[in-house]
């Protein structure tokens, strides 16, 4: 009882709710509490202050009532305990009660013998002066005591058992009427009561060594706990049963050896089997003899619990501790559900121990996890350091042994993708990996499982931005990239299928085979092609987000690389200096009107991007035009932010003239013209132009001269920028002859001025 209420102070920790219970119930602990006075108190509130008080007692019931459930939650192991304790005290008492009972019964017939004894001598010596016996036959019920003790011993060494105890049935009758209308001799009836007690506990003896041998099965064993529980034995009995079944699957698991070398499945399911149906038998036999009583039932759970405990424990030094150690999350897996599906058999008998197994079994099959997303990991960096980048189809995928072929006829749309060699094993890796979900969403490592995925897939996505050229220094130190040796992307095209790696995979693949993770309904797979994104779950959405987030870190590296390419020479210059424009108007000798050269250089670096993305995002185009949308603002937003050409534009030595400004503006209408013909001109994109347009237009006005009146009109930057665009895609057009493109005097109508200005304003 101490270690109970140890217990039950450990597993109800003090709270807000506990400390209000208290200070409400310390009125009524006082030894000048007066149940009087408090009611009359209570009665001269008004409503509101009733209603309050009313509110208040609900308050303390519900506390009550949490703390009393979680005191039984916190001290159940310990409440059967004491009940078990409790009863076999109960039994003990009561015997000694029937022992302290006879005992005085036993004393008194003899005081009262001796007496009526003594009187009958006293008056034989004084009539007859001698004592006589007056000889009489024995009665039928003396001579049925007689036999009685040799009828019960008879019937015990002959182990008739149903006779032996309809005869100790009799005895307890006879004995009771006996007693009752003082037919026999008290010291007979002494006898008669210790003899039935000497062969009912020899019974009970035999009954309990029948049950324990394990050649008692079945029937026999079942008639001897009923036989036993009839002798009035119930908690020895049902304990007896219990460990029969426990004896007889241990002695059958003496021929089960597990070998390193043998299936685990194999060893699981034949342990199943044993340790389950052994479990089910005793709860058939407990149900059959004792009729679910609860104190009964509380120990058969009690008892399957520790069994599969011991089950488990078992199964994860024999089958599990292996494979999860090696990533095996197959093996792991197979083990877990053949266990799960023995397991569950038991629920049509009132036993749900699934949650238990499921308990024990999730650190091992975590660790598989675990070891098997790092296989992933390092089998995809090993492709990574070889990788020749260069996009193709998926080898023709053969059936792994002991795969469903489902598992391969339904990836045939994922093997037609383009990818490299390192995301094709990713890829392929990851469709094999999910197959392999099913205890992961019985154990409801659901989120866990998409959070390592991410994790490895990020690691990816690490490997893919080393491979950039010069973004060894800036992007060598992304967690889970490490020291791991990458095989550099030369080109454009083998940089572009890097993008195309980690667009596909993030944007198809990955989320696609994810979506096993949350069983879907019969009709929602008939739809499942048609609405992916309505059928995934929420946190499957959140997980495709962070996974095109991861992609962004990639794109951002890839636009800034080549940014710094067009903006910088090798040796650390600029190519986009405002000396450029402001030396413009010192040199007006057989002046062309055309685009800077780095953005000339812009122009032709996309449209060749363009190219190559055309075979590589097939059906991805949107990827493609947010990619050079992105890469354009790059270039335009380093310029916007360049704080020392915007201090020679506005304070260096020598001013902004017309030329430049004329210039600048025509650069920046050349990147509105192709951006929108390229159908990457976003809203920032043309915002930031705006800006920067105003900003020049701002430091030319600084010098006393009007913008406005030096910009030719709007047609004359379009025509020059659809001659540019035509010339450096290798496609000349003739010149209208109507008007001299090279001419910057062209007259200003009203209606240009007013474009212009407006455009410079926005």
């Amino acid at each position: 009882m101490a270690s109970a209420k140890a217990a039950r102070s450990r597993g109800t920790p003090v709270k807000e709710n506990g400390v209000k219970l208290e200070e409400g119930l310390n009125v009524f602990k006082s030894d000048r509490f007066d149940a009087q006075s408090y009611v009359q108190s209570r009665c001269s509130l008004n409503e509101k202050e009733l209603r309050q008080f009313c509110a208040n007692l609900f308050d303390l019931k519900k506390t009550a009532a949490e703390e009393m459930r979680r005191s039984v939650y916190a001290n159940y192991s310990a409440f059967i305990q004491t009940s078990k304790e409790i009863s076999d005290l109960e039994g003990q008492l009561s015997s000694i009660r029937n022992l302290l009972s006879t005992l005085a019964t036993v004393n008194h017939d003899l005081a009262e013998g001796v007496k009526i004894d003594l009187s009958k001598s006293v008056e034989g010596s004084t009539e007859n002066g001698s004592l006589t016996f007056e000889d009489r036959e024995p009665s039928d019920l003396e001579k049925w005591l007689v036999e009685f003790p040799d009828l019960l011993d008879v019937l015990l060494a002959e182990r008739r058992v149903d006779e032996a105890l309809a005869a100790l049935e009799e005895g307890e009758h006879v004995a009771s009427e006996a007693k009752q209308l003082k037919m026999l001799d008290p010291a007979l009836l002494v006898s008669l009561q210790n003899s039935i007690t000497e062969r009912r506990q020899k019974l009970a003896d035999q009954l309990a060594e029948a049950a324990n041998q394990p050649s008692t099965r079945g029937g026999e064993l079942r008639s001897a706990i009923s036989a036993l529980k009839k002798l009035g034995d119930g908690p020895r009995a049902h304990s007896l049963l219990l460990n029969a079944h426990y004896q007889r699957y241990q002695y059958n698991m003496q021929s089960l050896r597990p070998s390193s070398t043998s299936y685990g499945g194999a060893y699981t399911a034949a342990l199943s089997q044993l340790v389950f149906s052994a479990i089910a038998q005793a709860a058939t036999d407990s149900a059959a003899i004792f009729e679910n009583e609860p104190d009964y039932t509380s120990e058969l759970v009690m008892w399957a619990i520790k069994q599969t405990e011991a089950f488990a424990l078992l199964i994860k030094r024999h089958a599990l501790a292996s494979s999860a150690a090696a990533g095996g999350l197959r093996a792991a897996a197979e083990c877990v559900q053949i266990a799960l599906g023995h397991c569950s058999l038991l629920e049509a008998r009132g036993l749900a121990l699934c949650p238990v197994l499921l308990k024990l079994f999730r650190p091992s099959v975590e660790q598989a996890l675990e070891a098997n997303l790092k296989r992933i990991e390092e089998s995809t960096a090993a492709l990574a350091a070889a990788d020749d980048w260069v996009l193709t189809t998926a080898p023709t995928a053969t059936r792994q042994p002991g795969r469903p072929s489902s598992t391969f006829l339904g990836n045939t749309t994922a093997f037609q993708h383009k990818l490299t060699s390192s995301a094709h094993r990713f890829n392929l890796m990851v469709q094999d990996f999910f197959e392999d979900v099913g205890p992961l969403l019985s154990m409801q490592l659901g989120g866990q499982t998409l959070e390592g995925l991410f994790q490895v897939f990020n690691a990816y996505v690490n490997m893919l931005i080393k491979a950039l050229p010069g973004s060894m220094d800036e992007e060598a130190n992304y967690e889970g990239s490490g020291n791991k040796i990458v095989r550099m992307a030369g080109d454009e095209t083998q940089q572009m299928a890097l993008l195309a790696n980690a667009s596909l995979l993030a944007d198809e693949l990955l989320p696609r085979a994810a979506m096993k993770l949350a069983p879907l309904t019969q009709a929602a797979v008939k739809d499942r092609r048609s609405s992916d994104r309505q059928n995934r779950h929420p946190e499957q959405r959140e997980w495709k987000r962070r996974l095109v987030s991861s992609v962004d870190r990639l794109k951002d590296s890839f636009c800034r690389q080549h940014a710094l390419d067009l903006i910088f020479t090798e040796d650390g210059d600029s190519h986009l200096t405002a000396d450029m424009y402001i030396n413009l108007d010192g040199n007006v000798d057989e002046f062309e009107w055309f685009p800077s050269l780095i953005f000339q250089e812009l122009f032709v670096k996309l449209s060749r991007m363009t190219s190559i993305a055309a075979d590589m995002f097939v059906g991805r185009e949107r990827f493609m035009t947010l990619l050079f949308m992105r890469l354009t603002e790059t270039v335009i937003l380093w310029l916007s932010e360049d704080q020392s050409f915007w201090d020679d534009i506005e304070d260096g030595p020598r001013p902004l003239g017309p030329l430049g400004l004329q210039q600048f503006y025509l650069d920046m209408k050349f990147v509105i013209c192709f951006a929108s013909q390229g159908r990457f001109l976003s809203r920032n994109l043309q915002r930031v132009i705006n800006e920067i347009i105003s900003k020049a237009m701002t430091a030319f006005s600084a010098t006393g001269m009007d913008p406005y009146s030096e910009l030719p009109e709007d047609e004359w930057f379009d025509d020059i920028c659809h001659e540019a665009m035509e010339r450096l895609s290798g496609k000349p057009k003739a010149i209208n002859g109507e008007r001299e493109l090279n001419s910057p005097t062209a007259s200003l109508s009203a209606q240009s001025i007013s474009s212009v200005r407006s455009h410079g304003s926005s």
